[in-house]
């Protein structure tokens, strides 16, 4: 038996949930465009122990979304992580963000989970049917020939935040948009489960979230 608290905060989603097994027992989550992760990220963990009926000492692993996303969201989800396995001597398990994201596809030759990475750029991988990874995850400019290789082979999803710019470029009976498909805790519990199984875990000292661009300061709105 493991029981795993799922972190992601690689988006404007600030989600945590705690699973057995590789099922959700508790899930908090809240979706704000203000990234308000560093006044609720600590909230939401409490919150769904509270609702699991488990206590800190009950936890197997801590897992986190390790990213691509936002250069803050991911370093305070990576940061609490790492406290809590440092404190509570426990492994860290990193699920990479686009996977997860794509575990919420039900169908379609390829799957494309992808983030809005700012003027016409996305953060993107492509997953076949089976959820296999058939093209790593990178930063690329999107145009009217982008994705053109799968498109040609079949039905092709889009979803993320990066979809929602891909309708003004692309077009055609292949290609399906979900622009309001965000990443999960909910989607990271099953991956996070088999990691636990294959003890596939992370250097507490060395890990370091996957940034793909350097960081920009902007103005949080308000």
């Amino acid at each position: 038996m493991a029981q795993i608290l799922n972190i992601e905060t690689a988006t404007t989603n600030c989600s945590v949930g705690v699973a057995k097994d590789g099922v959700i027992m508790a899930l908090k989550e809240d979706n704000s465009p203000n990234y308000s992760h560093s006044e609720q990220l600590h909230r939401f963990i409490e919150e769904v122990l509270s609702d699991a009926g488990l206590n800190f000492p009950d936890l197997d692993a801590i897992a986190v979304s390790k990213g691509p996303g936002s250069y803050t969201g991911l370093r305070i989800g990576v940061s609490a992580a790492k406290g809590l396995c440092f404190s509570l001597d426990l492994p860290l398990i990193a699920i990479p963000t686009l996977e997860s994201m794509a575990q919420q596809a039900t169908k379609g030759a390829f799957i494309i989970p992808m983030l809005d990475a700012r003027r016409m750029e996305v953060y993107s991988a492509v997953f076949d049917q089976n959820l296999q990874m058939v093209r790593e995850t990178r930063a690329e400019i999107i145009d009217e020939h982008s994705f053109e290789a799968f498109i040609q082979k079949g039905e092709v999803w889009l979803l993320g935040s990066g979809a929602q710019k891909c309708k003004e470029v692309l077009s055609g009976p292949n290609i399906y948009f979900n622009s309001e498909a965000v990443p999960s805790a909910r989607e990271m519990a099953a991956l996070s489960y088999r990691k636990f199984l294959s003890k596939d875990f992370e250097d507490l000292a060395y890990f370091e979230p996957l940034y793909l661009k350097d960081f920009l300061i902007t103005k949080k709105q308000v």
